[in-house]
């Protein structure tokens, strides 16, 4: 058969593979060769439905514990797309003002699904159950979401992450491993009688606090802060992304907080005392965003905004 046969698309397009696979002493042929013998392609193959669907392992027969478990894993992929979109914005060489929009863009589209899927804990599981289920899972916790914590320091300068009275006194340019020993979250997994460090926050750090200050070291330079003050401040954008990062301050600073506040006090508030779970956390005055008063962006709010955080104003 004469190539004349054939369609001048498809012989173009063998000519680049021909080129491509040269490049890098590779010969077209044998790749073809597997090309004709590999099986198609099946959704359920590309998307691992079967291994997905075979995660939940729940450790009681209470049914709902299986929302439980799927909630979590969804929201630990909702994280992971986050994640997957501050590591583009801090790899993109050079980095513009559009692609830094879009990647924004894409962030506060996740967090805002993940403030609006709370409803499904808040409303979607039998709280009886819950009480039950929930104290065969100690000491594990939410508070142990490794993702979270890294996409907080990819997010903002780690002296931002600092509990409020530290963060007054550090300076910018300390060293990581002493900003980390001040980091909010470590008082927020305290016993409520002792303050000692609860099981929940010892296991957590044993895991991960390295890997935190290597990543934090990572993005020293390359958090957004730190990349909106070094390219976006004074550009053509600059009020289209300023909107964009304050709007991901809001909802992952204060309407997530809220959310995941509402949901614990739908089920572990109980007079006179608070009901043991979550690894004994000291969630009170862990989640409530005007007690820890975290922002990614504090250039971009005023003093009077700041000094309201997490109040109605930000109910928007």
């Amino acid at each position: 058969m004469s190539t004349s046969s054939f369609d001048p698309v498809l012989i173009e397009q063998l000519k680049k593979l021909q080129e491509k696979y040269a490049v890098m002493g590779q010969d077209l042929s044998s790749y073809l060769d597997g090309l004709l013998y590999s099986d198609y392609l099946t959704y359920w193959d590309y998307i691992h439905t079967d291994t997905l669907l075979s995660l939940q392992n729940p450790k009681t027969s209470f049914p709902d514990e299986q929302v439980f478990i799927m909630y979590h894993q969804i929201t630990e992929l909702y994280f992971k797309l986050i994640l997957h979109e501050t590591e583009q914005i801090a790899q993109r060489e050079p980095l513009d003002e559009d692609f830094f929009l879009s990647r924004l863009g894409r962030i506060n589209r996740y967090f805002k699904q993940l403030e609006n899927s709370f409803d499904i804990m808040v409303d979607g599981m039998d709280k009886e159950q819950f009480l039950k289920y929930r104290m065969s899972l100690l000491p594990a916790s939410g508070f142990q979401s490794a993702q979270y914590r890294l996409i907080e320091i990819s997010s903002t300068s780690l002296i931002n992450l600092m509990d409020e009275a530290s963060r007054l006194q550090a300076k910018e340019n300390d060293a990581i491993g002493q900003q980390m020993e001040k980091i909010y979250w470590r008082s927020g997994a305290t016993e409520l009688a002792s303050g000692k460090k609860t099981l929940t926050l010892q296991q957590f750090e044993e895991k991960y606090l390295k890997t935190f200050a290597n990543y934090a070291e990572q993005y020293r330079h390359k958090n957004l802060y730190q990349l909106y003050l070094q390219h976006f401040q004074n550009s053509p954008k600059a009020d289209e992304i300023k909107a964009a990062l304050r709007e991901y301050d809001v909802v992952a600073n204060v309407k997530w907080r809220l959310a995941h506040l509402r949901s614990a006090g739908r089920y572990l508030q109980k007079s006179p005392e608070d009901i043991k779970a979550t690894g004994g956390t000291n969630w009170q005055k862990y989640l409530p965003p005007r007690f820890q008063r975290i922002m990614f962006f504090p250039a971009l709010w005023t003093e009077e905004e700041k000094a309201n955080w997490g109040r109605a104003a930000f109910e928007r």
